[in-house]
C-alpha cells in the first residue's frame, strides 16, 4: 500500500489535533489543582491570623491549651477534605485522559486493521496462509492490549476503594475525639 502526502499530512495533522487535546486536558487538571492550592493557602493563611488573635487575647494558660487543643481536629478534617479534592481531580483528569487514550488507540486499531486488510487482498497469491497468520497474531495482540487494559480499570478501581476506605476510616478518627469530648 502506498501513503500519499495527502495522507501522511492528515495524520500528521491528527496527531498534533490528539497531542494538543491531551495537553488540553493535562493543563486543565493541573489548573485546578493550582486553584485549590491557591485556595487553601489562602484559607490557611487567615486561620492562622486569626488563630494568632485568639492566642494573643487569651487570659490564661488554661484558654491557650483550649485554643490550641481545638485546633487539631478542624486542621485533621481541612486535610482530608484537601486530600479528597486532590483525588478528585487527579482521577477525573485520569478517567478523561484514559478516555481520550482508549478513543485514540481504538482509531489506530482501525487503521491498523485497515492496512492489514488492503495488504491482504492484495498479497501475491501462495502467501494466504502467512496473511492467515499475520491476522492472528494482530488479533492475539489486540486481544492482550485489551486485557491488559481491563486489569489497569480494574487496579484503578481497587485503588479507589481503598482510597474511600482509608479516607473515610481517618475522617471517623479525626471526628471520634471531638464525639467523646462533647
Amino acid at each position: 500500500m502506498n501513503f500519499n502526502a495527502d495522507q501522511i499530512t492528515a495524520a500528521s495533522k491528527a496527531n498534533v489535533e490528539s497531542l494538543a487535546a491531551f495537553t488540553s486536558q493535562a493543563f486543565a487538571g493541573f489548573e485546578q489543582l493550582v486553584e485549590l492550592n491557591v485556595a487553601a493557602s489562602k484559607a490557611a493563611l487567615a486561620e492562622s491570623f486569626l488563630h494568632a488573635q485568639a492566642l494573643l487575647s487569651a487570659k490564661d494558660a488554661q484558654e491557650v491549651l483550649a485554643l490550641q487543643s481545638g485546633l487539631v481536629q478542624p486542621m485533621a478534617e481541612k486535610a482530608v477534605a484537601y486530600n479528597r479534592h486532590i483525588y478528585n481531580i487527579a482521577s477525573t483528569s485520569g478517567a478523561e485522559l484514559s478516555k481520550a487514550v482508549e478513543a485514540q488507540f481504538a482509531k489506530a486499531q482501525q487503521n491498523v486493521n485497515a492496512v492489514v486488510d488492503n495488504a491482504a487482498k492484495n498479497a501475491p497469491a501462495g502467501t494466504e496462509n502467512a496473511v492467515a497468520l499475520f491476522k492472528n497474531a494482530m488479533t492475539a495482540s489486540q486481544t492482550a492490549i485489551e486485557t491488559a487494559q481491563n486489569a489497569a480499570k480494574r487496579a484503578v478501581e481497587v485503588a479507589e476503594s481503598n482510597f474511600n476506605a482509608a479516607t473515610s476510616q481517618v475522617a471517623s478518627a479525626v471526628a471520634t475525639p471531638t464525639a467523646k469530648k462533647r
